[in-house]
């Protein structure tokens, strides 16, 4: 992943500097993830999918797909939260998450972030 990062900020012209300061995270924790330290939390996660709303984050995790997503994906809820991926909201069950989704989009995966630094994707 962190060499996925690395050509993320390679495309979007940014330093590890800006891409801390934009997280609003320590320069060092950028640094450690881009050399193969440490593992990108769920919140590091959730920062760069909030503020880089194009960028595909299956790609970044997995390496699978595009770079960047469609803008058709990109787009945010009009209150400029992440939706679903509130770290404060009760974990929605499959039925209500797909209540939630506009009908022309349909769910195919559903990553779940552990606090050990791992991941698992779900395939709907």
């Amino acid at each position: 992943m962190n060499k996925r990062l690395l050509q993320f900020l390679a495309a979007e012209n940014i330093t590890q500097t800006q891409l801390a300061e934009t997280l609003d995270v320590a320069k060092a924790s950028v640094s450690n993830i881009l050399a193969g330290r440490n593992r990108p939390g769920y919140d590091f996660i959730e920062s760069l999918m909030l503020h880089y709303p194009s960028l595909n984050i299956e790609w970044l995790i997995t390496g699978k797909g595009r770079m960047y997503r469609s803008e058709a994906d990109s787009s945010l809820p009009e209150d400029g939260s992440a939706g679903l991926l509130s770290s404060t909201a009760e974990v929605p069950t499959i039925d209500k998450v797909k209540q939630t989704i506009v009908n022309q989009r349909k769910i195919t995966s559903i990553c779940v972030f552990f606090d050990d630094g791992t991941f698992q994707e779900i395939r709907v």
